[in-house]
């Protein structure tokens, strides 16, 4: 099930933003992996973000996709990047230009997060291997570089893979969201336990 973002309800268990150059295919991507259809005409110079409720690993999950529009004050728009708990970098195989503008995208991603944000790396248009300008093994290398996912895939044909970029970046996002919460609690215990131990070092001092 998927709706449009309106009216308030339950936090998202995962905000997830799209990024890339205008006309690589981010829409594209997002509607084939919310309805499994294809859509040919989009306005790239729109924002609009999505519901997705669906059931993954046995749990309800929410997961709250931003699609950006394609110009660079808006991929890097500090207030999307802060709202995200994780990326999609996308370009376009036949595109050398978007394909070195996804690594200028993450470093301005982890310059602002302040750390190495959780993000996957997609090689869209496969189906144009015709007139490919990024080779498969430049899109691993980058991701690796990155430290992050890589899949080539293609919006118009579609694939498993397009789900299992968001549903993987999702579980990244839960995992790394359990770990720090652990350390939060530590942290507040460690401080409760400080603040009786001073209490008790009064009374003793005071008796």
């Amino acid at each position: 099930m998927t709706t449009m973002t309106a009216g308030k309800g339950r936090p998202p268990d995962s905000r997830i933003v799209v990024l890339g150059n205008s006309g690589v295919g981010k829409s594209a991507l997002i509607v084939r992996f919310l309805t499994n259809r294809f859509i040919w005409e989009y306005d790239p110079t729109l924002e609009r973000t999505y519901k997705h409720q669906t059931l993954l690993d046995d749990e309800p999950t929410l997961m709250e996709i931003l699609d950006t529009a394609g110009q660079e004050e808006t991929i890097q728009h500090e207030g999307n990047i802060r709202w995200a708990d994780g990326f999609v970098l996308v370009y376009a195989i036949n595109d050398r230009q978007s394909f070195e503008a996804a690594g200028v995208i993450k470093q301005h991603l982890d310059q602002v997060k302040k750390t190495n944000v959780l993000c996957t790396l997609v090689g869209n248009k496969v189906d144009l291997l015709h007139e490919r300008r990024v080779g498969t093994d430049e899109g691993e290398s980058l991701a690796q570089e990155m430290s992050c996912g890589f899949v080539e895939t293609s919006a118009s044909d579609g694939g498993e893979e397009i789900a299992e970029v968001f549903n993987e970046l999702h579980r990244d996002i839960k995992r790394r969201k359990m770990v720090e919460s652990k350390g939060r609690r530590r942290s507040s215990a460690q401080q409760v336990k400080h603040v009786f131990n001073r209490m008790l070092n009064k009374i003793g001092n005071s008796s």
